[in-house]
């Protein structure tokens, strides 16, 4: 078994007994009980701020991407060939509730 078998915990638990006294025992394990959930929650708000900086870092990059493939796709557009009164595409025209509104652009 481990290092802490069942005479060993007695053996601490007695000594404990006898240097803080069996009224502030309690108060000792409630306050250590508290710093074990703050130190916990503290450490996982790290994990998750790591996390979100390494998200971000990725979301810029692939923004960056994108932004790119759009000005290739708007340098190969022939101007010519599009009607100037169509949305480009991805884009729509909405109502004041935010339901499609079926207009053409410039009407």
């Amino acid at each position: 078994m481990g290092p802490f078998n069942g005479p060993t915990i007695a053996i601490l638990v007695i000594v404990a007994l006898l240097l803080f006294g069996a009224k502030k025992l309690p108060d000792l394990a409630r306050s250590l009980g508290r710093s074990a959930r703050i130190l916990k929650a503290e450490s996982k708000g790290l994990v998750d701020e790591e996390n979100e900086g390494k998200d971000e870092e990725t979301g810029q990059q692939e923004r960056a991407e994108e932004s790119q493939k759009q000005q290739a796709r708007a340098q190969t557009d022939e101007p010519s060939q599009r009607d100037p009164r169509q949305l480009p595409p991805g884009q729509r025209i909405v109502n004041e509730s935010g339901e499609s509104a079926h207009r053409s652009y410039g009407n």
